[in-house]
């Protein structure tokens, strides 16, 4: 495989923990220049995935290549190519936006002058310009976000891992971070993003890959991977629950693909033609007297698609399958290997998923 194309190429990884295997034969590719999603369930392998390619973890067997590199035996030339966003983040509350980015900065060893010269171009680059020695403290959780993310790319890494990087914030401040990871990639920068919030891949991610059991178990845009789960649907909220039965059975569909969900009232069922089927549910109700509260096309969802391929699947609070409360099978660890400085220079910054 071309790996000029690919900013990360993993052929066949596997990670056991004992007699648990973390990773079964995972297969990734991401392209340069995009948003990658990776999604799956609590203990489905992401957490491991992540680690290996940012260098904190060493895989069994398998090609694991970022930027060119490969992990096992070039890690430092990965680790200078890479940033990682962690959930949390790694600024200091009482300094202003840009003390805290020359500090980075100077902790990469770029020089005061180069120090500073970056944190204004970062500052601007995410509107924070205006901040001025504000503290960190008194950000609202889209700018310390922000603020985050640049801290990130003091550097200027070929590749970023983002791992959960809007948990918390409110519908504003996630728009925030959104359009800033957009004009990363805009930018040129290849972007890894795992994220339990379905809409964020859905809006961000070129390419989704689905993780379960530790392995890829489907791959594709948000639309090809929509595509699996079938046809468009329509879904009928009846007014009266007492005729939601007769309402189905009235309903131009075969009466095992309509689900009846007599808590909400709603009917739902596969349509293969949008606007026939609508017309045809609007005249059948109307003439037995039916009262329909909404009537809506829609589109399968990235959570039915989640739902399908996982079988919906998940092991609670967070629970790794393998026994390790981090998705690795092993107690979390902070930090690169052997003490090492993790990516980004950030010291001991946790990789979850």
């Amino acid at each position: 495989m071309a790996a000029t194309q690919d900013a990360i190429l993993v052929e066949g990884a596997r990670k056991r923990y004992g007699e648990k295997e973390a990773l079964a034969g995972l297969d990734l590719t991401v392209r340069r220049g995009t948003v990658h999603g990776l999604l799956g369930p609590n203990g489905a392998g992401k957490t491991t995935t992540v680690r290996i390619l940012a260098t904190l973890l060493r895989h069994d067997e398998g090609l694991v290549r970022v930027a060119g590199h490969d992990v096992r035996t070039g890690a430092r030339e990965v680790r200078r190519r890479i940033g990682l966003l962690g959930q949390h983040a790694a600024l200091d509350e009482e300094l202003g936006g840009r003390q805290n980015l020359e500090m980075f900065g100077r902790l990469h060893h770029l020089g005061a002058r180069r120090a500073g010269t970056r944190a204004e171009e970062l500052l601007e680059r995410f509107g924070l310009t205006d901040t001025g020695h504000k503290p960190v403290k008194q950000f609202s959780g889209g700018m310390r976000r922000r603020l985050d993310l640049a801290a990130s790319l003091i550097t200027e890494p070929e590749v970023l891992f983002l791992d959960e990087p809007t948990t918390g914030l409110d519908p504003r401040g996630r728009g925030e971070v959104w359009e800033s990871v957009r004009s990363l990639v805009g930018g040129g920068t290849t972007v890894l993003l795992t994220t339990q919030y379905l809409e964020e891949a859905d809006q961000l991610a070129d390419r989704i890959s689905v993780v379960d059991r530790g392995r890829v178990v489907a791959d594709g845009t948000p639309d090809e991977l929509k595509a699996l789960v079938g046809v468009d649907r329509i879904d009928v909220v009846v007014r009266d629950g007492a005729r939601l039965d007769e309402a189905a059975a009235l309903l131009p569909f075969a009466r095992a693909e309509v689900t009846v969900d007599g808590d909400r009232r709603r009917l739902s069922a596969p349509v293969a033609d949008r606007m026939a089927s609508l017309t045809e549910t609007v005249r059948v109700l109307g003439e037995a007297g039916i009262e329909a509260e909404d009537i809506a096309l829609r589109r399968p969802t990235l959570d039915e698609v989640f739902l399908r391929l996982t079988g919906g699947g998940d092991t609670p609070d967070g629970q790794d399958a393998t026994g390790g409360p981090d998705g690795t099978g092993e107690p979390g660890t902070k930090g690169a290997p052997g003490g090492t400085e993790a990516p980004g220079g950030r010291q001991g910054r946790e990789v979850t998923a």
